[in-house]
């Protein structure tokens, strides 16, 4: 009998070394022999990197945030749906598991819609800037992902969604993983990072910070809270909002935190709680 319902967002270094990767898979299949269910979400920047540099495509960023042109949108999905989501799959099927995979397309479970950025022109003046194929969560509808658990599936979902005509959007994995552990409402959200946690000096052991209230969390962006670490934190704290009980930040390098902090109840990692 199937329990607790835990969303694992996947990326970093993890997802680029294989060992790593399978046995990541390993502790994912552990969790699922002790009764939990699991789903996983994944990006893929380093791959989509390489893909559009074979392609021959340039990027532009604005504050971090890549434009995507329909073009790059094409190779972008080839490269997450056929390259990083079947390899992430064949890893869970060797462990044992039964692994589908999916995007937010599949069932319409994840519904976008166009995403501006709201940026500052050189006089600091407010500019709505238009990142292309950029999307946001509209809604999630989690039925194909219900009905996929309950008979035993592993789900793999990457980031691509359409909106309600049809237009595809790429969308930043830490948002749309927390878009669909809230609709969940699942037990534990874990994001996987290449860190151990959220530090106040880091890279400093003592200075971890092990457990935070939600409503702390603003007062550590732009010192502790920085770069790629803001969307992450941005959707723990969406995600505990909506019913979530717990968001965690775990080192993917470490795969053997998943099983302590999940199964053992160890006191790993960051914790962020309402």
């Amino acid at each position: 009998m199937m329990t607790r319902k835990v969303l694992i967002k996947y990326g970093g270094n993890a997802m680029i070394n294989q060992s790593l990767k399978d046995k990541i898979a390993q502790k994912v299949k552990a969790l699922y022999d002790e009764g939990v269910q699991v789903i996983l979400v994944h990006g893929g920047g380093p791959f989509i990197n390489k893909a559009l540099e074979s392609a021959g495509i340039d990027s532009s960023f604005y504050d971090g945030q890549r434009h995507t042109s329909r073009e790059a949108l094409h190779y972008i999905e080839k490269t997450l749906k056929g390259e990083v989501n079947s390899s992430l799959v064949g890893a869970l099927n060797r462990a044992g598991l039964y692994a589908i995979g999916l995007s937010g397309k599949d069932g319409q479970c994840v519904t976008a819609t166009k995403r501006w950025h709201k940026g500052q022109d050189a006089d600091g003046n407010p500019i709505k800037v238009d990142l292309g194929q950029v999307g946001d969560v509209k809604k999630v509808d989690v039925r194909l992902l219900h009905l996929l658990m309950d008979r035993g599936y592993t789900p793999v979902l990457t980031c691509i969604a359409s909106d309600s005509l049809g237009n595809d959007f790429n969308i930043n994995a830490d948002v749309f993983a927390g878009k669909i552990a809230a609709a969940l409402k699942v037990d534990d959200y874990i994001v996987l990072t290449d860190v151990d946690g959220l530090f106040r000096n880091y890279p400093d052991p003592k200075s971890i910070i092990k457990e935070l209230n939600v409503k702390d969390l603003p007062q550590y962006y732009k010192t502790v809270i920085q770069g790629g670490m803001i969307p992450k934190m941005e959707s723990c704290s969406d995600a505990i909002k909506a019913g979530v009980k717990r968001a965690i930040i775990l080192n993917g390098t470490e795969p053997d935190q998943i099983k302590a902090y999940i199964l053992e109840k160890e006191k790993i990692g960051t914790t962020i709680t309402k």
